[in-house]
């Protein structure tokens, strides 16, 4: 059952997504959705090789924002025929390797990720930059204020 909570979430933040977005972009609004997320892995993990490799809920977000896709409502939402990896990221704390890893939100490492969210944020809300949907783990904090739609994600 907890699989199925936790994409059922996915897939309604998407579909609300989607729905804003419609209403919105004749004034120029972008939408953006954050996900808070219990565990990096559960987004992006590594294969045996050390590569990095889409988790289950990356997994997820692909299938039901492909599932949404073919809705004829939607088929004005010029972004929504790009890469679907294109449209979604991370923002998670690094070790010294470049391995993303999960965070308190009191590490220097946090405060990292903080500000590289902070530091992009006008590239991030630009109607020409693909990204609108993001993944954190403890990263986001008082002051990142955009208008998203948020969903939080638990899974074992």
């Amino acid at each position: 059952m907890r699989e199925d909570m936790w994409r059922t979430q996915i897939k309604h933040t998407a579909k609300k997504h989607l729905e804003k977005e419609l209403h919105l972009r004749a004034q120029g609004i972008k939408v953006l959705s954050l996900f808070f997320i219990d565990r990096v892995a559960n987004y992006r993990d590594y294969d045996t090789l050390g590569q990095p490799v889409k988790g289950k809920f990356a997994k997820a977000f692909e299938t039901e924002l492909a599932e949404l896709a073919k809705d004829s409502r939607y088929s004005e939402l010029e972004w929504l025929k790009l890469d679907f990896g294109r449209l979604h990221n991370g923002y998670f704390a690094q070790d010294k390797k470049g391995v993303l890893k999960d965070t308190r939100g009191d590490t220097q490492a946090d405060d990292e990720v903080y500000n590289l969210i902070m530091k992009d944020k006008e590239r991030l809300l630009s109607m020409d930059e693909p990204l609108r949907f993001i993944f954190s783990h403890s990263a986001l904090r008082e002051g990142w204020d955009n208008p998203n739609v948020f969903s939080n994600l638990h899974s074992k």
